[in-house]
């Protein structure tokens, strides 16, 4: 049986979905955002500028950047009093309409994210490390659809690029979330092009992958690329471009590991691990990465075994 995303109908697109220009903190224009991301060879991109007074609540309207073979989501990064630390919130939100009315005052972060999902946006929790979320902060928005796991302007700036504490921790309270990597790249640094989705949809109409998106038909990469993955009785298969390290991980500790010097797939029987730490008393889901001989990886989606049949 083969596993999703690649069990979907399609190709996969490659997108990021965190991305400023000079419309709020960014350096360049729009169009030159956009041309930046259409020449380093992705497919769609969202310019997801901070939706604050600061500001003047920027919805940036990419429409007129499109073509037959690159796209745009319209969406932003939301704001709202406040998290664990005390800091405004930061809660991408991708699918939005251009007229989604600003944040009203002494809105919560939860509110503000249950109107982006009403008005039909692709919810994800920004950056967990850079603002220091707590797992009472993950839980507080309950209607997102994904987390930042990797933020690639975070990672270069200050070492806190990751999100897969949190995504963890809430996958174990049975919360069916995807993950993201994007960038959140301002064009001030080299915060570009270090961290993406890749979405596998029938074609690049922005509702196609917005409801991809939704549906968690993705997988997000630095670099390396997930080529499929199978589940054959007992036997999980994975192909991958050369990596040096293919790991399934689940909600404990237990993990299958193969090493090599780019190698380019991997087989493990579950029949065979000890207790059968991936059955659900143990663990209700898990997910692979594939990590490259630099360190940059790639991460599926969380696979639940109730969802298996």
């Amino acid at each position: 049986m083969q596993l999703s995303p690649f069990s979907r109908p399609g190709r996969f697109w490659r997108g990021n979905l965190h991305t400023h220009s000079d419309l709020s903190d960014g350096r360049l224009k729009p169009p030159e955002v956009v041309e930046a991301y259409k020449n380093a060879g992705y497919d769609f991109m969202m310019l997801s500028e901070h939706f604050i007074g600061n500001f003047d609540w920027p919805m940036a309207d990419t429409r007129p950047y499109r073509s037959n073979n690159f796209t745009t989501l319209i969406g932003a990064e939301l704001h709202a009093p406040e998290t664990s630390a005390g800091e405004l919130w930061h809660i991408v939100g991708a699918g939005l309409p251009l007229d989604f009315p600003k944040a009203a005052p002494g809105e919560s972060g939860a509110a503000l994210a249950r109107r982006a999902h009403e008005a039909g946006g692709f919810i994800a929790i920004a950056h967990p490390a850079w603002s220091q979320l707590t797992i009472e902060d993950g839980r507080a928005i309950d209607c997102a659809h994904a987390v930042e796991i990797y933020n690639h302007g975070c990672a270069i700036e200050n070492d806190r690029g990751e999100g897969l504490y949190l995504w963890d921790q809430l996958l174990n309270e049975d919360r069916r979330l995807s993950a993201i990597a994007t960038d959140d790249a301002h064009f001030k640094t080299p915060d570009y092009f270090g961290g993406w989705v890749n979405v596998k949809a029938e074609s690049l109409d922005p509702d196609v992958l917005l409801a991809a998106l939704k549906r968690g038909d993705h997988y997000s990469s630095q670099g390396p690329q997930l080529l499929d993955m199978r589940l054959e009785g007992k036997t999980l298969a994975i192909a991958t471009s050369p990596v040096d390290t293919i790991t399934v991980v689940c909600g404990t500790s237990r993990t299958c590991i193969r090493n090599g010097k780019a190698i380019t797939s991997a087989e493990f029987d579950l029949k065979t691990l000890e207790k059968g730490w991936l059955l659900k008393k143990l663990s209700p889901w898990f997910r692979i990465v594939a990590i490259d001989h630099a360190g940059k990886r790639a991460w599926s989606n969380p696979i639940w075994w109730d969802e298996l049949g």
